[in-house]
């Protein structure tokens, strides 16, 4: 999965050590008097124009295509895709959909027999090269999207049965199915295409090791991206929005969360974006240092095989779910960064907002509950006091990724847990790749520990599907229909083979209704069924973290923050040197 959502860093979530006219203070008021007061004006800092930095990337893309499989690590879409393509609608620092600049306003939608949007697009949107973006763009990106091949992931798109560009300013999309989260299309992880320039030629050939044209505030520098060591943007001089300050903007790659670390801590790099380890703990401090910690919108879980024994039995799933403290778990990884961390309580985090549902609450550790469930299942405790059932233990193998510290250590918590309760747990240590691209989607597992976050560590591996946004579409997660198959090229995301028609009916409609109080029906019901079900266990929600050096950049109105969609760059164009 890729991207992440955005929210504004606050008081309540970040903490602020900065210097340089950046400051932080939550106060409270209350009714007073009317009364002579005292203005003190602060000075409104200078903003330079021009000056290089070099900031910290965690990873990097296996190809510049946003739209093929081969782009993989959402390194990509964070540092050069939204930075570089245009988009319909912008998930904003509130956590909703607004138009861009793209748009003159909201497109119109209605409804009926079909679902049909109308797009008005600003007559000063062009490409850096000074052509306009047009409607035949919103037809060419659907053609390639819905129509191409080894596309990362056509939801919505297929969706889609026609796009009248007649009038170069009027894109009308017309859908054969509705599709709620319609405002993710023509955006996202994916932007705008430009067909001027791509129609009739090869696609993929022209965008994988990178292109220089930009329909957003900054452009790929021409042989900026030196694979395994940085990529460079440099300023989009046409761009009709908020033009860049900086003269540009060096990613430095980094493989290596220790050497990233030491890099910012000497000010090689002026920012970060770090995995959220316990290591990341270590970014705090020092006077002129900004950190942002955020609950994000990404969350870490024990998933299951429940096909695979013994997952395959929905007692012995619940009975785990019985055996496991994660309010201690929580506290243990992570409470240095997110003091007084909570488990999550849905297959959704709490920045869901209304969709999220705590139906997972009700599995708090007792043993007693977990050992009806295993003895109403046939099984029974040996003379070492583990669990058994014909000869055969229950065993659980945890497989895991191999370069995250957190990961393993999460793992280590979980055995100890687990083994006190009479499961014998192994932890199996793999490279993401394996993980991801081979083990989960041939169902070769029987336990894993990952989170959406993984995709920080890939490069090219082709994973399902992508999070854009924070709607609550779970189809690609849980319905039979996403069962990773040689039929559908093994891109279903639906790795621990749910099937459940119940679930599939209300995931289906979640995805289609465009009514937002039957979809919270929808949400609510398949909530409650997926907590009985058990197909993963949800641990905790991963923090986004986010460091600047405050005493070398600023940022136009005063305050860092980030893009949970789109990432910790997004704003560069607001960034300048100090």
């Amino acid at each position: 999965m890729r991207g992440r959502r955005l929210r504004t860093l606050t008081c309540g979530v970040a903490a602020f050590v900065a210097a340089a006219g950046v400051l932080a203070a939550c106060t409270g008021s209350s009714a007073k008097p009317a009364q002579a007061t005292t203005v003190t004006t602060r000075a409104v800092p200078t903003i330079n124009q021009g000056g290089d930095i070099v900031v910290a990337a965690g990873g990097e893309p296996g190809c510049m295509d946003w739209i093929s499989t081969c782009a993989g690590s959402a390194w990509g879409i964070w540092t050069v895709q939204t930075n570089t393509m245009p988009r319909a609608y912008d998930f904003t620092r509130d956590n909703q959909y607004k138009p861009s600049i793209l748009l003159t306003g909201e497109a119109e939608v209605q409804t009926g027999q079909e679902q049909v949007v109308t797009y008005h697009l600003n007559p000063r949107a062009v490409w850096n090269d000074g052509q306009p973006i047009t409607s035949h763009d919103f037809k060419y990106t659907w053609d390639q999207v819905a129509h191409g091949q080894n596309i990362h992931d056509q939801s919505g798109y297929k969706n889609i049965v026609s796009v009248d560009d007649s009038d170069p300013h009027i894109a009308v999309v017309t859908f054969s199915q509705s599709f709620a989260d319609w405002r993710r299309l023509f955006g996202g992880s994916y932007g705008l295409l430009p067909s001027h320039l791509l129609e009739g030629q090869d696609r993929n050939a022209l965008m994988k090791d990178g292109y220089t044209w930009s329909g957003g505030p900054w452009a790929l520098a021409p042989a900026g991206w030196v694979r395994g060591q940085s990529i460079k943007l440099v300023p989009n001089p046409n761009y009709w929005g908020k033009k860049p300050d900086l003269a540009s903007v060096t990613f430095r790659i980094f493989t290596d969360d220790g050497a990233e670390q030491r890099a910012f801590i000497a000010g090689e790099v002026l920012a970060a974006y770090p995995r959220p380890d316990p290591v990341s703990a270590g970014y705090r401090g020092g006077a002129t240092t900004f950190v942002g910690v955020t609950a994000g919108l990404d969350y870490e879980a024990l998933w299951f095989d429940v096909q695979r024994a013994p997952m395959s039995t929905k007692a012995v799933r619940q009975a785990v779910a019985y055996s496991l403290d994660r309010g201690a778990i929580a506290t243990q990884l992570l409470g240095q960064l997110l003091p007084g961390v909570q488990p999550i309580q849905d297959l959704l985090p709490p920045a869901y907002g209304q969709f999220y549902f705590e139906t997972f609450a009700k599995y708090r550790p007792d043993l007693t509950t977990a050992t009806q469930l295993m003895q109403g299942d046939g099984w029974a405790k040996d003379g070492e006091g583990m669990w058994t059932k014909g000869g055969v233990r229950a065993t659980i193998e945890i497989k895991v990724p191999a370069s995250s510290p957190g990961g393993t250590q999460l793992a280590q918590l979980i055995v100890t847990q687990l083994h006190v309760a009479g499961f014998v747990v192994a932890v199996t240590p793999e490279t993401p790749e394996t993980l991801l691209t081979k083990d989960l989607p041939a169902g070769m597992f029987t336990a894993a520990l990952y989170s959406v976050d993984l995709r920080r560590q890939l490069s090219a591996v082709p994973v399902a599907a992508g999070i854009d946004d924070n709607d609550p579409g779970l189809c690609r997660l849980f319905c039979s229909t996403s069962i990773p198959t040689t039929a559908n090229g093994g891109l279903g995301a639906n790795y621990g083979r749910v099937a459940d028609p119940t679930l599939d009916r209300y995931l289906a409609d979640l995805d289609t209704n465009l009514s937002d109080s039957a979809r919270l029906v929808d949400a609510e019901q398949a909530a409650d069924i997926l907590a009985e079900l058990v197909p993963a266990i949800p641990l905790f929600a991963l923090p986004d973290i986010v460091v600047v050096n405050t005493a070398k950049v600023g940022v136009e109105g005063g305050t860092f923050s980030h893009n949970l969609a789109y990432g910790p760059y997004e704003y560069l164009n607001e960034w300048y040197l100090r």
